[in-house]
């Protein structure tokens, strides 16, 4: 146990259908390094996750994404799983819950399937990322730079492919969240685009 997050507050957007482990393994490690976090979700009071290939357990929700507030957190995170991000980046108040996080500098998490809802918000433009190998044409066509790596970070934004990866993804997760807010560094397009 670590204190490197203490005083960090670190939301976790998901939908039902998230990809079990992308969730509770990365909640774990910020806890343990003494971060609070809360499970964020479309759903009022609970949420399904995914066990590899069928439904796994439910899990309390912490603050419904109507009542949440992104200036509360320092952080956000983003699991994977095919459903979960499907269902997030069609609901505007979840794609302007995680553009809010862009848009502060704040840092950002995803892995597997989780940056598909980050595409919504315009801010995969320009970033160098990994995904779920199924995402790289939507995440080129949306303006990033993919690549096959096991952990990628730009800027505050940590990427990772699959659960195998989750050992490094906590490792860099933590070090970015601990950073804190990362100075923006707009690109040409992205300036014209928020103008």
């Amino acid at each position: 146990m670590s204190d490197e997050l203490t005083g960090k507050h670190i939301a976790i957007l998901v939908a039902d259908g998230f990809e079990q482990v992308e969730m509770t393994d990365p909640r774990k490690a910020l806890e343990d390094a003494g971060a609070d976090t809360d499970l964020i979700s479309p759903a009022d009071k609970k949420v399904m996750g995914w066990d590899l290939s069928k439904w796994g357990r439910s899990f309390k929700v912490d603050v419904p994404l109507a009542q949440a507030r992104p200036e509360d957190y320092d952080a956000l995170l983003l699991p994977g799983g095919v459903m979960n991000p499907d269902k997030l980046r069609v609901i505007p108040e979840a794609v302007q819950f995680v553009k809010a996080f862009f848009d502060a500098g704040k840092p950002v998490a995803a892995i597997c399937h989780g940056p598909w809802t980050v595409i919504e918000t315009g801010h995969a433009k320009g970033r160098r990322v990994t995904s779920w190998p199924s995402l790289q044409t939507d995440l080129r066509n949306a303006g990033a730079e993919w690549v096959d790596e096991e952990v990628v970070v730009d800027n505050g934004f940590v990427t990772s492919r699959k659960p195998g990866d989750i050992p490094a993804f906590n490792q860099k997760v933590i070090e970015e969240f601990r950073e804190g807010v990362h100075k923006r560094e707009e690109h040409p397009e992205m300036a014209a685009h928020t103008a």
